[in-house]
């Protein structure tokens, strides 16, 4: 494994591999330079399944022929990466889409700098 820097509270980009991985289990999931949902297990939703309807005949809970909830989960320890709300019929967002070669050059030109002094 290379140098991992932290992108979000559970996703790690390892710039050497140039990977997304699990930040709790060290799992790799997917290229960087791809959509880091694509390597996470998807679960769709119901929205009734999180919001229980408060009125028998109205619901106030989301109408699943509107919206679905999507989650994401790391496949190695289950931890929930990321979740959205999505009309049925939508593509997964591409949330973040991370400029490796930068992020390589800033951080990995750093560490043999750090390691030649």
């Amino acid at each position: 494994m290379g140098q991992k820097i932290q992108i979000t509270e559970y996703l790690d980009i390892d710039l050497e591999e140039e990977k997304w991985c699990c930040n709790r289990c060290g799992r790799i999931l997917i290229s960087a330079r791809e959509n880091y949902k694509k390597g996470c297990l998807v679960y769709d939703r119901d929205p009734s399944t999180i919001f229980p309807p408060v009125v028998e005949e109205s619901g106030f809970a989301p109408d699943p022929d509107i919206c679905r909830i999507v989650e994401f989960y790391c496949p190695g320890c289950a931890v929930m990466i990321e979740n959205e709300v999505l009309p049925p019929g939508h593509p997964i967002t591409y949330d973040i889409e991370p400029d490796i070669d930068k992020l390589k050059k800033k951080y990995l030109k750093s560490e043999n700098t750090q390691g030649g002094s």
